[in-house]
């Protein structure tokens, strides 16, 4: 019988899915670690949540940066120097909420470091997935975002109850070591012979940073196409950029305040333990996990089978998943139950994960040549979401301290998920005005 020949292109999407889940485990573990540790300490909500935030400063700092980064110097490289560079900063840096500064410090560089993954990330699914693919291969590389929360929120609490909160920091450097490894042995550059139609489709090797035998070729009468400078005033003044901006600032807020106050909300809202809840706590993680890759397939099927064109799959996706989470989100506070709560989460960040397919695609539809800036520009809005949002319910939930001291009536908690529930409602009538599926920048 004949081998089976896998496709490369294959195997870079599977690696950049377990870079994803690498990177949420790291974040939900910290959120998971830290909180216990604080807790301990006696540190109130308002300075958890500036800890909590400090790594969107970092992260913010460094979307930019990393587009053009992997723009110039090629995304397989940017990807494995920053996850060796948060790797190693979670293995040396100690857990200890007395140490503010150092703590600062240590999440400032691990969100720059992480800053650089999503815009390398896209980078390399731009070069080597083709447009027919593109929907369901974005879709399952950040689907590891949330099958990464869901495991990390599953083992991590134990972890944490039986070797302590710094067991986490090490687990995450362990496991980013060993991504870092697989990455730098099995990660490539798309050659020309894989994809013989990939110029004119808009991926491939036409894609690739230039190198200096390249540019000697370019001056001297060669296709210029790779040397274009990128064309940032058009970039933000673009409104279909700015359509994914505005969404992709709204699904990284409430993403963001439900990965990091969620716990919170478990144990004083509810008066629930992390460890006693077992599986549950992980559903609406693994919901993502699920919305993501349904939604991948729910739109390359449309776009195929011309159901619908690529802009209106894009706000048709968007528009459902936004609205359905808009509404989940300001349910959360009314159910006093854990059944209730999970229930409600799942919803909501399931329906967010199925928007991805709208909203987060739409970087390599519009702008496959420039996704990892596109990519940089508007998770820069998403990592201001999270510090806006992060700190801010933090800031909420102090304030509603003085009508309830222990956090456990609704009213103290409504606030926090109306305004990402609201947020939804407003991004998805952005993007169906102003986004489109064509291509504005060659």
């Amino acid at each position: 019988m004949k081998r089976i020949k896998f496709p490369k292109r294959y195997w870079i999407v599977i690696l950049t899915f377990i870079c994803t889940s690498v990177c949420y485990i790291e974040r939900v573990g910290f959120s998971i670690a830290y909180t216990v540790a604080a807790d301990a300490a006696g540190v109130n909500q308002s300075s958890k949540g500036k800890i909590l935030s400090t790594f969107y400063y970092g992260y913010a700092c460094s979307q930019v940066p990393g587009g053009w980064a992997a723009q110039k110097i090629g995304g397989r490289k940017v990807l494995l120097f920053s996850f060796v560079l948060w790797s190693m900063t979670c293995a040396l840096v100690p857990l200890d909420p007395n140490l503010v500064g150092t703590l600062v410090i240590a999440r400032l560089l691990v969100g720059v470091a992480q800053g650089f993954i999503f815009p390398s990330i896209h980078t390399v699914l731009a070069q080597w997935v083709p447009p027919h693919e593109r929907s369901r291969s974005v879709s399952l590389t950040t689907s590891g975002m949330y099958l990464g929360a869901a495991a990390g929120m599953l083992f991590l609490p134990s972890l944490v109850k039986f070797r302590g909160p710094q067991s986490v920091f090490l687990a995450e450097a362990a496991l980013g070591g060993m991504w870092s490894m697989l990455w730098f042995a099995y990660a490539s550059d798309p050659p020309r012979s894989e994809h013989p139609k990939a110029t004119a489709a808009g991926f491939g090797e036409s894609l690739l940073p230039i190198k200096g035998s390249q540019k000697l070729k370019v001056e001297n009468g060669g296709n210029s196409a790779r040397n274009s400078k990128i064309p940032w005033k058009r970039i933000i003044l673009s409104l279909p950029v700015w359509a994914i901006v505005v969404n992709n600032f709204t699904f990284h807020y409430a993403l963001y305040v439900l990965m990091n106050w969620l716990p919170t909300y478990f144990e004083l809202g509810l008066k629930l333990s992390l460890q006693e809840m077992g599986s549950s706590k992980m559903m609406p993680y693994l919901n993502m996990f699920l919305f993501s890759n349904i939604g991948g397939m729910l739109a390359d099927h449309f776009v195929t089978k011309r159901i619908l064109s690529v802009t209106n799959t894009r706000k048709f996706l968007n528009t459902i998943g936004f609205v359905v989470a808009s509404l989940a989100l300001m349910a959360i506070p009314m159910f006093r139950t854990s059944n209730g709560a999970v229930l409600c989460s799942s919803v909501a960040l399931g329906f967010l994960a199925l928007g991805r397919a709208g909203f987060a695609v739409n970087h390599m539809d519009i702008a496959p040549r420039y996704a990892g800036i596109v990519m940089g520009v508007s998770n820069t809005a998403g990592t201001l979401a999270g510090i806006i949002g992060v700190d801010l319910s933090g800031k909420l939930l102090e304030a509603a301290k003085s009508i309830d001291s222990d956090l456990s009536s609704p009213e103290s908690w409504r606030m926090v998920f109306f305004i990402p529930g609201l947020l939804c409602i407003l991004s998805s009538v952005v993007f169906v005005l102003f986004s489109t599926g064509e291509r504005v920048f060659d």
